[in-house]
């Protein structure tokens, strides 16, 4: 299958340049990316080849599919434009940053019969599979409180300019929230049926004020077990390595299940045993590229739906935020 990647503006991008030019299934038709410092780097670092052509000159040719990596204000018209055009699309999160963007990209996967995928990577940890196996085996008993943190680092000598640019963030919830939002939904089977209560606010973009850098909500799953998140840009660079980035603690009828994303092990408090159990993560069989490759050829809507769902509780949350601001 022949993919276009159209914009470089965020890193999260690469890893999915590299998997694709990895990839026996598909092959990279093209690269598009008007911004020319994203363009040089792009070359740079993945020996991307840039064309003449304009994305709208490339929706008119026969490639299959789109990888969209632009600033996040720009995705969702992106989206859009492809699939206006039958084209598949595969992106980094936030697929768009608001719901009357979703809700066009949702009523194209429907009539033109288009898939849509996102890089939600946490799916796919060894140790998210272990603990999605516990779940599922009711060893527990039924979940009742879930807690994660999402946090990471403001990091301004890294972090893209387009960020703390006006209409192009969209928002800390729907920025990062949607991986743990993404995340409890596989792993209780239940979605978000009710926002409690959510705020944004600034606290560590001090050259930015009018960004809000922090972000936190309480909701409720459809059993009534309570979400409480921290998604906030509150961390120091060295998060990446910290047993709080990404750490989910899921309290159950009879017991406590906890991990995070820097062990790949899940660690259980189970009723009547004195000492915590450590279990072993589960070996991915596959990732959100062969997932979305496997929608397209076997013409299923699972990825879609999932997707479609998990970036629409996050924008739903988001807005409640805003609204409280």
């Amino acid at each position: 299958m022949k993919i276009l990647f159209y914009g470089f503006r965020h890193g999260h991008i690469n890893a999915l340049y590299r998997k694709v030019a990895a990839s026996p299934l598909f092959e990279i038709a093209g690269c598009v990316e008007p911004n020319e410092a994203a363009r040089a780097a792009a070359e740079t670092n993945l020996g991307a080849r840039f064309s003449e052509k304009s994305y709208a000159e490339w929706l008119r040719t026969d490639i299959d599919a789109v990888a969209i990596g632009c600033a996040y204000g720009e995705r969702g018209r992106a989206v859009i434009a492809a699939m206006e055009a039958g084209k598949h699309v595969i992106a980094d999160k936030p697929v768009c940053t608001s719901l009357d963007e979703l809700n066009a990209i949702r009523a194209l996967t429907e009539r033109m019969d288009t898939k849509l995928a996102c890089m939600l990577d946490l799916r796919y940890l060894p140790q998210t599979l272990r603990a999605k196996e516990m779940l599922e085996s009711a060893r527990l008993g039924g979940v009742r409180n879930v807690a994660f943190n999402g946090q990471h680092c403001i990091d301004y000598a890294r972090r893209p300019a387009w960020y703390f640019e006006e209409g192009m963030h969209g928002g800390t919830v729907n920025d990062l929230a949607i991986h743990g939002i993404d995340l409890v939904r596989m792993l209780t089977l239940q979605d978000i049926c009710r926002i409690d209560a959510a705020r944004t606010w600034n606290a560590y973009a001090t050259r930015h004020p009018a960004f809000n850098d922090c972000a936190v909500f309480m909701a409720r799953l459809e059993n009534g077990a309570s979400v409480l998140a921290d998604v906030s840009y509150s961390a120091p660079t060295q998060v990446f390595s910290m047993p709080t980035y990404w750490e989910f603690r899921i309290w159950c009828e009879r017991g406590l299940l906890t991990f995070n994303f820097v062990d790949p092990t899940v660690t259980v408090f189970e009723e009547g045993k004195p000492q915590p159990q450590i279990f072993s993560g589960i070996a991915p069989d596959g990732d959100y590229l062969t997932e979305f490759a496997d929608e397209i050829t076997q013409n299923t809507k699972h990825v879609t739906a999932n997707v479609l769902r998990s970036t629409e509780t996050a924008l739903t949350i988001q807005q409640f935020a805003d609204l409280q601001s």
